[in-house]
């Protein structure tokens, strides 16, 4: 960029710097640099036309960021990232990392090779955000264009349970929008319906165990919850069963460590003196001995002639 700042203002490289080296028209106006200075940045190649409108400082690297931000810019400030693209920049499991995809409100556009565009008649503000200063489409939103798209369930499965271990989204919010928008002709319906009913967990093994539950039909535990003592918490399991099983699953044998294992004695010995009754299965348990985790689980938690309550959600 030396070059480039040796022409134009430094507040034109300071700009683009934030936008992957990428400016507009409507920027470069809006700076106050002349015309004249731009045209002949492009005649010398300190500049180059990368899209409709918009411009790529020299030396700038190519990336799938870059394309993010090239394909907003050339859309306009009502266009989010979407779809796989924002699948990518929410960080979910099994996302694809080759694709510049975009929604906007208005009429399909072209927005040059390699830019894919959808259009949609509604994107209102809860299902916007920002991530890494790029406009996107909340995660949730997210989840539920992808389910649209027909991907395989492994894949919706595993954006779910991503998101939902990130905080980003959770069943209950899925279910919401499901309940709202559920109807015929609406695309990706019958995909959450399928998966909705065994997330919450954060892993394809937490989600396998809460299907054994539902398919044997055992309660379903509560995920994920924190226990604390005197303001602090001091562990978070993978499930409770009210009002006192807690269940871990594992997908390795143990702490290898002296230090590991004190502290997971530790951690078992607080929850038992908080009155929890703790045990934990293996992923090979899990996904390879389902009915003696099943037949475990109910004599676990059917002590006499009463099934345990199923907890509220």
């Amino acid at each position: 960029m030396t070059h480039w700042s040796g022409v134009i203002d430094p507040a034109v490289t300071a700009l683009a710097a934030t936008q992957h080296g990428l400016l507009t028209r409507a920027q470069l106006i809006e700076l106050g640099i002349p015309r004249r200075r731009w045209r002949r940045g492009i005649e010398e190649g300190w500049l180059s036309v990368a899209g409709r409108g918009v411009y790529a400082v020299a030396g700038s690297p190519e990336s799938l960021t870059r394309r993010l931000w090239l394909g907003l810019l050339v859309l306009g400030p009502a266009a989010v990232v979407s779809h796989e693209a924002a699948a990518w920049l929410h960080g979910f499991d099994r996302c694809v990392d080759d694709r510049a995809e975009f929604t906007v409100p208005r009429a399909r556009r072209s927005a040059g090779v390699g830019l894919v565009v959808h259009s949609t008649r509604s994107l209102p503000a809860v299902d916007r955000t920002h991530v890494d200063g790029l406009a996107c489409t909340s995660a949730t939103r997210t989840i539920l264009d992808l389910a649209a798209t027909g991907i395989t369930t492994g894949r919706l499965e595993a954006a779910i349970d991503s998101a939902v271990r990130s905080g980003a989204t959770s069943p209950v919010v899925l279910q919401r929008w499901l309940q709202q928008r559920r109807g015929p002709g609406r695309a990706g319906t019958a995909l959450l319906e399928r998966v909705l009913p065994d997330s919450g967990g954060h892993s394809p093994l937490e989600r396998r165990f809460l299907a054994l539950m539902r398919t044997a039909g055992l309660p379903r535990p509560r995920a994920q919850v924190v226990h604390r003592r005197d303001g602090r918490t001091f562990a978070r399991v993978d499930f409770l069963f009210e009002p006192d099983v807690v269940v871990e699953v594992s997908g390795r044998r143990g702490h290898a460590s002296d230090a590991e294992r004190a502290k997971d004695a530790q951690r078992r010995n607080q929850l038992q003196d908080a009155g929890r009754r703790v045990f934990e299965y293996t992923a090979q348990q899990v996904f390879e001995q389902p009915d003696h985790v099943v037949e475990t689980m109910r004599h676990r938690l059917w002590s006499g002639s009463e099934p345990p309550v199923r907890p509220e959600s």
